[in-house]
């Protein structure tokens, strides 16, 4: 969820993508392969979108591009899609570091900047339109990634994962077949008050307005999601139609999406049993990439004796291993969109 309103609250994804590299060179140096980077923006005029995108390259130079046509040579072929959709306030470099240790191991990555839940712009975020809108945002991205940029002949269309961190992971969820009830927003706040309900502006009440039109993407196979939020909202039956395989991850310090109104509904409402990890001494911003001198210091509050670069090698290795599992094969094949 949200955990800063100002803009400098996630201002530590905001590098250019020629630094990328830099924020974690241990996990650059670690890749199995070269790794390109590119930031193109989709979309139609007056909505366009700012999608980065990582995938393996055929050198060791990681060039960036601002052109959907000037994509670096990508190596492979029939090559795995994940999608990453950041947290509330937050940005496409939020899990630079993920990004990368999948990109190295043969994935191609694209992470679509939510319209009107960013670190520039946060006008949706708390109203009813705001998960119905990034799920939105990820099946445009995949879209765009499948249909649109210049690398799609080297991609599989039936090998697409998501990976999310809290807004992101309820994000994960809907657009794997997830349905929140937001009706169920308002008595939650008032019998028990979390952090979201602290963001929830006055005038965006969902009683009796329309439900949101929910975009489902059955182009999705696995998910692997960290710290979700509004876990509540998925009561009693939200998640009857999630038949991905989920990797579910959750700190045991998060008092930011506390873990039995959020990730406890999640695990006991997903028809299969998730790949469940609880991680010792974790918050809710362990989940983010490790910290470099360029980031804000309020985002590297983590416990006394959590070392979050040692936990995020642990972490990559772990979500790489889930995706290679679960996206290996084809699936399934889908009609296109």
């Amino acid at each position: 969820m949200k955990v800063f309103r100002a803009a400098a609250g996630l201002a530590c994804i905001l590098m250019p993508l020629g630094s990328a590299a830099a924020q974690a060179p241990e996990v650059v140096s670690q890749t199995a392969a070269p790794v390109a980077v590119q930031q193109v923006a989709i979309g139609a005029s007056g909505q366009r979108m700012a999608l980065v995108i990582w995938h393996p390259a055929t050198s060791a130079e990681s060039p960036t591009g601002g052109e959907a046509g000037a994509v670096p040579g990508v190596s492979g072929e029939n090559l795995p899609l994940v999608i990453i959709s950041h947290g509330t306030g937050a940005g496409p470099m939020a899990h630079i570091d993920t990004a990368q240790a999948l990109a190295g191991a043969g994935f191609v990555v694209a992470a679509p900047m939510h319209r009107g839940d960013n670190f520039q712009d946060d006008s949706s975020v708390g109203r009813p339109e705001w998960m119905a809108n990034r799920s939105r945002d990820v099946s445009s991205a995949i879209d765009f990634m499948l249909h649109e940029w210049a690398g799609r002949a080297h991609l599989d269309a039936s090998r697409v994962g998501i990976f999310g961190m809290s807004a992101g992971a309820t994000t994960a969820l809907i657009s794997a077949g997830g349905v929140p009830d937001l009706g169920r927003l308002a008595p939650h706040c008032a019998a028990q008050r979390e952090f979201v309900c602290n963001i929830i502006p006055p005038q965006a009440d969902a009683a009796g307005a329309p439900p949101p039109r929910w975009t489902h993407d059955p182009r999705i196979a696995a998910a692997v999601i960290a710290a979700p939020g509004l876990g509540f909202l998925f009561e009693p039956a939200g998640l009857a139609n999630v038949r991905t395989p989920v990797q579910l991850w959750v700190g045991t310090e998060d008092d930011t999406v506390p873990y039995a109104s959020n990730a406890a509904v999640v695990r006991r409402l997903l028809p299969e049993p998730p790949d469940f990890h609880s991680v010792e001494g974790a918050v809710h911003l362990s989940f983010l990439a490790p910290c470099t001198p360029e980031t804000p210091p309020q985002l590297c509050q983590d416990r006394k004796g959590f070392d979050r670069s040692a936990f995020h090698q642990s972490f990559n290795r772990s979500v790489t291993a889930f995706f290679r599992q679960h996206l290996s094969t084809p699936r399934r094949r889908t009609k296109d969109r």
